[in-house]
């Protein structure tokens, strides 16, 4: 008789590569793979790094500011930091994305590469983080970018005392409005005075 032979426990605990984006529960264990993607490690991140070839980005999530807030309710924005010289595009590793995100995630990455879909980038969060995963396959499966590599370890594996995690602003979701046209900017010159008529003495 036959007798069934248990896995080990690593085997069992092993998260395989969904087909779909991760909708839900993004801090848990990642999968090893990611379809059209380079995986990598710490070190080989390290040495793309050093190639400055690739675009970093970092899209760990950013909480933002209720509308409804009170107004004396203080609001303080936590400082995120990141791999030296990445683009930090927060929220946009969600596994559904709001049109407006949508639209900020892809044309970010349009400006970031100048509109070449080879250009090589590189994903990355935090350690079991599935949002880089989501952003990786999105750029893969639905913008068409060709050179994809993601990083699982992000943040959390970037341990290089000669180039430490520095503090980075996220790029805006939207840029400032322009002024208007019958509203002069800020800085500009005040209108010169009319010059004094030739017949009276100037001040």
């Amino acid at each position: 008789m036959l007798g069934l032979v248990a896995a080990p426990p690593a085997a069992c605990a092993q998260e395989l590569e969904p087909f779909e984006y991760r909708m839900d529960d993004y801090r848990a264990p990642v999968p090893k793979t990611l379809e059209g993607a380079k995986v990598v490690t710490v070190s080989q991140a390290r040495d793309i790094w050093h190639a400055g070839k690739t675009v970093f980005i970092d899209v760990m999530p950013r909480p933002i500011k209720p509308a409804d807030l009170p107004n004396d309710t203080l609001w303080r924005d936590k400082v995120r930091e990141t791999i030296p010289g990445a683009v930090w595009l927060p929220n946009t590793g969600y596994g559904q994305l709001a049109p407006d995100v949508d639209a900020f995630f892809r044309k970010s990455l349009e400006e970031l590469t100048g509109g070449n879909k080879a250009k090589p980038l590189l994903f990355f969060c935090m350690a079991n983080c599935w949002m880089s995963w989501n952003a990786a396959k999105r750029a893969i499966e639905e913008y068409g970018y060709t050179e994809v590599t993601w990083f699982p370890q992000g943040t959390d594996g970037w341990g290089f005392p000669d180039s430490p995690l520095v503090k980075v602003e996220p790029r805006p979701l939207a840029p400032p409005p322009a002024p208007k046209a019958d509203q002069p900017k800020a800085d500009a010159a005040p209108p010169a005075a009319d010059p004094a008529p030739a017949n009276q003495p100037k001040p």
